[in-house]
């Protein structure tokens, strides 16, 4: 899967809109038959910044999305709404879906 992290500063004026700023892109995205799963948090250390994480089964799901009209949409309405260009990790992973974390797994 092709596993994603971004983060995006807000403008302060627009850091409490944010989620409803971007649900359109997000539903977009989320319907995408090869995303799967496309999130976002708020920083609890900074509130004007938000984190999405978002996974796509594979390369070319990745490229469906890069070239599907919501994310062009996106490229230009969002950055009005920044303070700077994104941060970004991205990269391959061998796996369609969250491990467990077993260092602090659960037991009954």
């Amino acid at each position: 899967m092709i596993f994603i992290t971004a983060k995006f500063r807000v403008r302060p004026e627009h850091a409490d809109a944010w989620p409803e700023i971007t649900k359109e892109f997000t539903g977009a995205t989320r319907s995408e038959p090869g995303c799967l799963w496309f999130d976002w948090s708020r920083s609890v250390a900074d509130p004007t910044e938000y984190v999405l994480v978002e996974a796509f089964c594979d390369e070319e799901a990745g490229g469906t999305h890069i070239n599907s009209a919501h994310f062009k949409a996106a490229q230009r309405t969002l950055p009005p709404y920044l303070v700077e260009t994104p941060r970004i990790v991205n990269t391959t992973v061998a796996q369609q879906d969250w491990s467990l974390l077993g260092e602090m797994a659960v037991r009954e």
